[in-house]
């Protein structure tokens, strides 16, 4: 079985481990930051061991391309995530400004019970 043929190359920086809709950095970051075959296993139960190793196997014969596409795929995340601070979505202002408000009573009901402290 050739190696390729477990992964979906969907786009040129998506690229899924096949009958799953797990990027391959997913699996290669764990790797790469020590945690056995095994231990990816128990984080994602939906892949088996053999995906895992084809994985592992098609970043150790093709550590320079697949290096080149984490750091595609890292950048993309970094612009997306900077993208989606500088505009967040309407959802994330409103929590935002519901914390904040949340925050200010308890700010001030903090200052009120030392009020009352220095009172006596």
């Amino acid at each position: 079985m050739e190696l390729e043929s477990y992964f979906d190359f969907v786009q040129e920086d998506v690229i899924r481990i096949k009958g799953n809709r797990i990027d391959i950095e997913i699996v290669l970051e764990d790797y790469l930051e020590g945690a056995s075959p095994e231990e990816i296993l128990l984080r994602y139960p939906t892949l088996n061991l053999e995906k895992i190793h084809a994985t592992i196997l098609y970043y150790l014969a093709k550590t320079e391309e697949v290096e080149a596409y984490l750091e595609r795929v890292r950048k993309l995340d970094e612009e997306a995530s900077q993208e989606q601070y500088r505009n967040p979505p309407p959802f994330i202002v409103e929590l935002q400004e519901r914390f904040a408000k949340a925050s200010e009573k308890l700010l001030e009901a903090k200052r009120k019970s030392i009020e009352l402290v220095d009172d006596l």
